[in-house]
């Protein structure tokens, strides 16, 4: 049988196979150092209350500690899959590890809040650096059903990461200190680097530079959202700061389409996005992922704050939601060979727009039987998502451009979360805010209060009011947020409802290799 040209160039091109030794060592270091990133996210949600109270700082600064690596993460996501194309996706895994390690001890060490926040924006360039060459190394190291089982046993971590760390939070908060929340990744960090010699390296020999200006204007203009929604919590959505950041938003990303579609090598490929099945695939993370992070950061300080629950239980209560997160992403990686992608994806947002309405029960003090079912649902969606997500999006391109597709699929996964916290920190706030009318506080009293009680510090918030006034003003702000939460549930299930036709309609499988 006649064989062509570029069958023959596929065949020179293609790897030897990994070794068995290769292959187990190459997936516990992906997997062990993808746990680090999620529970970057979960477990400092839990911790936030803490060392709030502890470094004396305003919502604004704490929220921080949330938004700094987020907006990092996402923003250099794309820099760092072209880094690793160029310079070699073992070496970028390892540079981004010592960075994000290093940004961990200097915030379990440091007092000073600031501090803190800068370490947080550094860490998030050292997770980038972690999520994409780690993604990409999978899809460079196995085909066929083997990639399918690594991306499933990637997903696994991802779960485990956000399945125990609002929980394993909850026990050093109470038992320890928040500082070891951020000290834990040392350990791990250490067992990767041991095994990190066992990877194959690899790149795309068609990379030659790096897209610098692509790098500014879209890390630019993901900074400037993020100040969007935290000026317009602070400060009101009309205030100076809040329009000039949503406008400089809009210019840097416009400046990005430019730069983009002059580059001769982007980091962000923009023909990619003729492909439907693609924009689809990359987009899921603002159905799967976007609603996921909210409650992750938000329900443990309600639970905290109006719930009267200790960090320990509040870590607790989120099981029914992670467990399954947990569970599910390895048996998803084989029901993806055997079911359409399409009716996989699909049915994963539908149990996630189920799971969000059914918690507009939500009610401050419950028991956690009344939420665990409503929280295992949405887990059960997301869970059945995890890792299916990666392999489609990797799959939808060729394996010379993984970390491209890696940098931008996680792009779109870790911006998704970035926009999630911070604007559903905003909305939570401000909707609070709109339902307060307390007669003995000031519109300055009734902001902070909103605030605090989004962050679960109501001790602080409750203490600028005379003690005959507390109760009234704890009974409104619990009112109040609760009402936004609902609120928040019923958005997230549109959202939710409106990815799962969309991706039933336009996902074709043979667009998957």
């Amino acid at each position: 049988m006649a064989i062509d040209a570029t069958d023959r160039r596929s065949a020179q091109s293609a790897p030897a196979p990994l070794t068995r030794g290769q292959a187990v060592a190459t997936l516990v270091a992906v997997a062990l150092s993808s746990v680090m990133l999620p529970l970057a996210v979960t477990a400092p949600a839990v911790a936030l209350t803490q060392l709030a109270a502890d470094l004396n700082a305003s919502v604004g600064e704490a929220q921080w500690v949330q938004n700094a690596y987020n907006v990092t993460f996402a923003a250099f996501m794309l820099a760092a899959g072209g880094l690793a194309d160029r310079f070699g996706r073992r070496r970028i895994l390892v540079i981004g590890l010592v960075v994000f390690t290093a940004m961990a001890t200097v915030i379990g060490l440091s007092s000073n809040i600031l501090v803190i926040d800068v370490a947080r924006a550094i860490q998030g360039i050292g997770a980038a650096g972690i999520m994409t060459s780690g993604a990409a190394i999978l899809a460079d190291s196995f085909r066929g059903a083997a990639r399918a089982r690594a991306f499933g046993l990637l997903g696994t971590s991802f779960g485990f990461g956000l399945a125990m760390g609002p929980f394993v939070a909850g026990l050093m908060v109470n038992f320890l200190d928040w500082r070891m929340v951020f000290l834990m990744n040392i350990g791990l960090a250490a067992v990767v680097l041991l095994l990190v010699r066992s990877i194959r390296e690899s790149s795309d020999p068609n990379s030659t530079s790096v897209d610098w200006g692509g790098v500014i204007t879209f890390s630019t203009s993901l900074f400037l959202l993020s100040m969007a929604f935290v000026q317009g919590a602070e400060a009101g959505w009309l205030s100076l700061g809040a329009i000039g950041s949503a406008v400089g938003f809009f210019v840097f990303l416009a400046a990005f389409v430019v730069v983009e579609s002059r580059v001769r090598r982007p980091m962000f490929d923009l023909s990619l996005f003729k492909r439907p099945t693609f924009v689809v695939v990359v987009c899921q993370p603002f159905t799967i992922t976007f609603g996921f992070v909210v409650l992750l950061v938000y329900l443990p300080p309600f639970f905290q704050g109006v719930g009267g629950f200790g960090a320990a239980e509040a870590g607790a209560l989120l099981l029914p939601l992670t467990l399954p997160v947990l569970a599910l992403p390895m048996l998803a990686g084989q029901l993806a060979a055997r079911i359409p992608l399409r009716v996989m994806l699909a049915t994963s947002s539908l149990l996630i727009a189920g799971g969000s309405l059914w918690l507009m029960i939500l009610q401050p003090g419950q028991h956690w039987t009344v939420l665990a079912a409503p929280l295992a649902l949405f887990g059960t969606g997301v869970g059945s998502a995890f890792g299916v997500m990666d392999n489609a999006a990797l799959s939808s391109v060729e394996v010379e451009r993984a970390g491209m597709a890696s940098g931008i699929f996680n792009t779109m996964r870790i911006a998704g979360e970035s926009v999630a916290i911070a604007g559903a920190g905003s909305v939570l706030a401000t909707l609070s805010l709109s339902t307060l009318d307390l007669s003995f506080a000031s519109a300055e009293q009734e902001r902070t209060l909103a605030g605090e009680a989004t962050q679960g510090r109501l001790e602080t918030a409750l203490g600028q009011f005379d003690a005959a006034d507390r109760g009234t003003a704890l009974d409104a702000v619990s009112a109040g947020l609760t009402s936004a939460m609902h609120t928040t549930f019923f958005g997230l299930a549109l959202l939710a409802l409106a990815g799962a036709v969309v991706t039933f309609l336009v996902v074709r499988e043979r667009e998957l290799r």
